[in-house]
């Protein structure tokens, strides 16, 4: 009964954070997200894919082939790319239906009594919230993604020719801090 329990209250995470998180992110945390694109369209797939439910407030240029790619349920996936003028709020709303919402910040500050009301919802609904493109204030976690190479595609000799191909993978380098 407890490994059950703990591993509902687990998201499962994309490979390139698997080493930093083997067990998954904690459900009802905040993390704040920066770098590469891939970080959280991987985290949007690995949920999807595994049945659980993702919201993405606030990005509008969010890759969603890319997510389906990476093996996401798209049948899973809400997006609102134009929240209106508080993405925040929108966010929050969708906390009671969600296992991860993504928000973006489109270079938005939160201040810090409002970041805790948030960090107390997602606590209290087990929403995991993924902040990125702005500052938030009181996220227990940080992460920080950066591209470190490219898988090719053979070219038609069979071997990866440099400049020539397609790219069939992104390798990333991430960095996570905090308390997951």
């Amino acid at each position: 009964a407890d490994a059950l329990l703990e591993s509902e209250s687990l998201l499962p995470v994309p490979d390139s954070l698997a080493a930093q998180l083997p067990a998954g992110l904690p459900k009802g945390t905040v993390a704040v997200l920066s770098g590469a694109r891939s970080l959280p369209v991987g985290m949007a797939a690995a949920v999807t894919g595994a049945g659980g439910h993702v919201a993405v407030v606030g990005l509008p240029d969010f890759g969603l082939l890319a997510a389906a790619e990476m093996g996401a349920d798209l049948s899973r996936l809400a997006v609102i790319p134009n929240p209106g003028t508080d993405p925040v709020e929108v966010a929050a709303v969708l906390m009671d239906g969600m296992d991860l919402v993504v928000l973006g910040l489109a270079g938005r500050s939160v201040s810090a009594t409002r970041a805790r009301a948030v960090v107390a919802r997602a606590r209290q609904r087990g929403c995991t919230l993924l902040v990125t493109g702005g500052q938030w204030q009181g996220a227990s976690m940080r992460m920080e993604a950066r591209v470190c190479g490219y898988e090719m595609t053979a070219s038609r000799a069979g071997a990866p020719v440099a400049g020539c191909g397609r790219i069939s993978a992104v390798r990333l380098s991430v960095r996570a801090r905090g308390r997951p």
